[in-house]
Formats: structure tokens, sequence, C-alpha cells
């Protein structure tokens, strides 16, 4: 009986083990590999197909992207491998970043001097380092809350991240209440309120109806250090638009927090490059307590917003510096006052604890300083518009003959800034005619979108938009009676019509689409890429790459208008299924067609068990 026994449990053993060897081997072909490597893998196929949402039954999630440059004009089947379904990134890489990893910069062992915020700046993977895998939502994700409700609160769920509150629950950053993180808009500086707060900056300065709008005249702020934004989001309701910005630091959700709750926001340190925005670009600057050393390197921080101010332009400064007695504050603010006076700024007014200075309107004051004053007037040859990857130098930007003479920038108060021909519009070339011809066809072809969109979308259906081709600036232009922003992004080898768009009163960024764009996951609503896939095509860059980076950019619901020759349309529609979105409509507009996409809500198995 014993041996019979005995027998008996090894043909058990050796059924386990072969029943375990082939469950190994059928996780090895399915995953692509079992081991960590340097991709993360797919995991949640099951749940993807409980909900319906991959399409097909037997789709091979474990299916790689084809790593050649996509060719839109191919004949079919000519090198036509297309995916059934992307890996999806585990829950890990939830807010992943790809230009902003600071696990890459690990792995790659870049030697960055943090003293200058280098680990900071943007450091993309090569391609064959990246993630091809879809970022999926974190657990119990839920659409955001609507603007304008979203300013005050938001899901606790889409932006797990609580240390905030506690770091700063004496200053009345956000307030964790149920299952959701309320903003009751306070700030290190303004516990009681950004809206008293940036009233009080305008009765300094003397602004009719304490609004910091000046009757339209300032328009554009550039927000340093900003925290989770309350200064931006209070100043909206003034007709005032700020570049709200922030690094991937401490306070690493600040910004996710920022444009979850609808206010214009970018990822971004001063560090050693220039800001990807042009010269002249702001009407004011702030900095309410933003831990930055102004005095470093000669400098050359302060100068980076000399550089993006008007002329004539304000930066408001709240920090102990500018008004504390001991030793050290009293030290930073005589060189800090130093400086500034040799940059020939000058303080327009200085109250309890806050300093705003103005910069000048003209190059008079750069002329007539003694020579050999530092910091340097920049040399002639230098671009002040060049903004993407272009090392900061510690100089000043003098005006043009034209600026010097015109004693400001020559903008219309808004809104009438919108439509009216910018200055600088001369600088490309482009007449008047051509420029109200640009806004005229965009404001059709916005109204065009929206009838595609009508369906499918309320009032409140979207707030953060991208146009990710912005030329003139128009198509935003064309959204002005929508309760929207947009972030306007101009290609970093192209005109840098940027400066228009800043002129017109609105906002954007220099960018490449050939890598991945300085914004967590899920962060816009609508994404209009016009001819953006044929221009990266004419790089040699991979269309797959660019897919990828605009669904983990985009909110899950969100939309997409691609405009483009038909060759783009279809390969895109090859790609519906395996991204998990949807075709809503097509329109033939010319030799164009318009191709318009909604995101699918989806979780992986590991989201959706702990939803439940």
């Amino acid at each position: 009986m014993r041996g019979r026994a005995d027998g008996s449990q090894r043909k058990r053993l050796i059924t386990s083990v072969c029943v375990v060897a082939i469950f190994l081997v059928f996780l090895y072909v399915y995953h692509g590999s079992i081991f960590g490597s340097q991709k993360a893998f797919e995991y949640g196929s099951k749940s993807l197909r409980k909900l319906g949402l991959t399409g097909d039954e037997d789709s091979d999630v474990g299916s790689k992207l084809d790593e050649s440059s996509s060719k839109f004009g191919q004949e079919d089947g000519e090198d036509d491998v297309v995916p059934k379904s992307f890996p999806v990134c585990d829950d890990r890489h939830s807010e992943l970043i790809p230009c902003l990893d600071r696990n890459l910069i690990y792995q790659m062992r870049l030697k960055l001097d943090l003293s200058l915020m280098e680990h900071y700046e943007r450091h993309c993977p090569l391609p064959e380092r990246r993630y091809n895998c879809l970022i999926p939502p974190p657990a119990g994700y839920k659409v955001p809350i609507k603007w304008p409700k979203s300013r005050d609160e938001v899901w606790k769920a889409n932006i797990p991240h609580t240390h905030l509150a506690h770091e700063k629950s004496d200053q009345n950053w956000m307030v964790v209440k149920g299952e959701k993180i309320v903003f009751p808009g306070g700030g290190t500086h303004f516990h009681y309120g950004a809206d008293k707060y940036i009233a009080s900056l305008a009765n300094m300065l003397n602004f009719s109806n304490n609004n910091l709008n000046n009757e339209g005249r300032l328009r554009t702020v550039l927000d340093v250090g900003c925290g989770v934004a309350s200064f931006g989001a209070y100043l909206l309701s003034s007709d005032i638009i700020a570049m709200s910005l922030a690094p991937n630091d401490v306070h690493q959700n600040q910004i996710q927090f920022a444009l979850e709750r609808g206010i214009p926001a970018y990822l971004g340190v001063l560090g050693t490059k220039r800001l990807p925005y042009p010269s002249r670009s702001f009407e004011l600057a702030h900095c309410s307590r933003c831990r930055i050393d102004w005095l470093q390197r000669d400098g050359i921080l302060l100068l980076e917003l000399d550089r993006l101010l008007r002329p004539g332009g304000y930066f408001a400064y709240s920090s102990p510096e500018a008004y504390a007695q001991d030793e050290e504050d009293l030290r930073i603010w005589k060189e800090m006052s130093a400086l500034v006076e040799r940059m020939c700024w000058r303080i327009a007014v200085k109250r309890n604890q806050t300093v705003i200075w103005q910069k000048p309107l003209t190059n008079d004051c750069y002329m007539e300083r003694a020579p050999g004053t530092q910091p340097p007037l920049c040399r002639s040859d230098d671009d002040p518009d060049a903004a993407w990857g272009v090392p900061m130098e510690a100089c000043i930007t003098p005006y043009t003959d034209h600026d010097h003479k015109s004693r400001g920038s020559g903008l219309a108060p808004w809104p009438a800034r919108l439509t009216a021909a910018p200055p600088r519009l001369a600088d490309f070339g482009y007449s008047k005619d051509i420029f109200e011809k640009d806004t005229e066809v965009w404001q059709q072809r916005v109204e065009s979108y929206w009838n595609l969109l009508s369906p499918k979308i309320a009032s409140d259906t979207l707030r953060n938009v991208m146009d990710m081709k912005a030329n003139l600036g128009s198509f935003a232009a064309a959204l002005k009676s929508k309760d929207v922003w947009v972030m306007n992004v101009v290609a970093e080898d192209g005109p840098n019509t940027l400066k228009l768009i800043y002129d017109r009163g609105l906002m954007g960024s220099i960018h490449n689409w050939c890598e991945a764009y300085s914004t967590y996951p899920r962060t816009y609503d609508l994404l209009h890429a016009w001819t953006v896939f044929s221009d990266i095509e004419k790089k040699g860059c991979s269309a797959e790459d660019l897919l990828i980076e605009m669904d983990r950019i985009l909110r899950p619901t969100g939309f997409i208008l691609i405009r483009d020759k038909p060759s783009v349309i279809e390969f895109v529609k090859k790609y519906l299924t395996a991204l998990h979105w949807e075709a809503v409509s097509t329109e033939v507009d010319g030799d164009e067609l318009v191709f318009v996409i909604q995101k699918k809500i989806w979780l992986t198995s590991e989201s959706l068990r702990d939803t439940e």
C-alpha cells in the first residue's frame, strides 16, 4: 500500500510540475517576458475584455509596436503590421511623464548639477528606452468634476496624493474632505485667499476698481513656483490668464492638481535652460514664497524673467527678503535691490510683505549705464525668442529700434487684442489681410468642429484644450465664447509664431512632438492635431509613439480632432481598437479630412480589483 501511495504522489508531483511549466510558458508567450525588462508589460486584458473595450476576444495584448518609422502613403499589406492592442504599463507608471522621469535619470546615470535644478529639466528617453505601453488610470478613477466647480474641488481618487494637504494645512492650499480634495484658495503667502491678495496687488498699483487687469492692459501672467495654482485660478475671473509654472519637485503633484482643477499650468523650472516661451510674452511675473535663489549665477534667473516681460512689465515679489529684518534677509534684499537697479528695473511700489518692480519701456536706461556694468547687454546676434533647449545667459535683452521708439508693446487692451493684428506680425512678413483671413478660416472650422462634437458634448464637457500646432493661434481665438482655455503649441523648428499668440492675449509653449510633452497623464479634454502627423513623418519620427503620447495626455472620455491628409486618417483608424479609442465622425474639407475620436474609460485588472 505504501509503495502504491508513493507512486501516486510521484505522478501527482510530475503532473503538477508539468501544469506549472505549461502555465509559465503561456505567461512568457502572452506577456513577452515574465521578468521585468526596461519595458513595462500589460496585465489587465481580462478586465478590458470584461468591460467590452478591446473589440477582440483573442487580441494579443502583448503585441509589440513596429519600431520602424510609419509611412502613411504605403500600400495595404506593405510593411503594415498593426497591433490589435497595446501593452498596459503597470500601475506604478500611472503618473509617468517620460521626459521628466527621475527613475530614467538614475538609470542613465546622468551627471547633473542638482544646485542648478538640472534634474528637474527635460531629459527624454532614447527610442529604445521608451515605454511603449498605455498609461492606466489610478484605482477608482472618475470623470473629472466640471468647471467652474472644479476650481474648488477634485476627486481624490484621480490624484490620490494627500501629503500636500497635511504639509500645507496651515496655509489653506488644500483640504481632504471624504472622496474629494477641496481648495479654499489659500497659498503660502495668502492664507486668507488668493482673491484678496490679487485685489491688494491691484490696489498697490492704483489700478481702477482694484482690478489687476488694468482695463485690459494686463492680460498674460507668469506665476513661478505656483503651488496648486490658486493665484492663477482666481485671476481668471478678471480676464487674466496665467501660465502657472512649477517643477516636478518635492511638491511633485502641484501641477497635476492645477490641471485637474481646470487651471492653465505647465511643468517647468528656472534652471539652466530658457523657459519655452518667446521674449516679451508676459505683462506680469509673480513669485510668492517661490523659494528661488534670484542672486545665483549673476542674477541669471531674474534676467530670464526680464527676457520674458513686456516693456513696462511688472515683477511682483512676496517673500521674507522684502520685509524681514534679520541679518540674512537684509543682506539678500540689499544685493537683490542692487542687481535689479543695474537691470534698470525700478520699484513701482513696496508695501508690507510685497514689492513690485517695473521693467523699463525703452533702452534709454541701458544706454546710460557706466561701461562695464554687470549684467551686460546680450550679444546683437542673440535671438531672444529662441526658447527650445537654449541655455540661459546672464545678460539683458535690449529692445529693437522699433520697440524702443514705440515705448511699449503697442498691444490693444483685452479683448480687442485677440483679433487685432499683432505688431510683431511684420517679423514673419505676414500682412494684416493674411492674419484676418486666418482668423476667419479658423472661426468657420471651429464652428464645424462643434457641429461634429455636439452629439457628444454639453456646454461644460470640455475645459483643458491643446492645439498641437497652433500657427497664429486662430483656433484658440475662435473658442473665446467657450468656457475653455487653450495650450497653444508651436513647433521648435518652424516659424516661432508663439510670440504672436501671446500678443493676442493667449498662451502656449514651444515643443517638439517627436518627444513627450511636459504634462501629467490625463490632463487635457481635447487635442487638436492639424497636420501634426504629416509634420513628424517629414522628421522621420514615430507616429505610433505620437499616438501613445496623445493617449497619455488625454483624459478618459476626452476627444481628439485630427485634421490631416486622408492617408494619415486611414493610418490612425487602424489603431483605434488597440488604443481603446472610438471613431465619432469623419468630414471632408477640401484636400483634408477631419477625424473626430473619443477615448474610452478602461481599467486594468489591478485597478478594478482595488476599486471593488
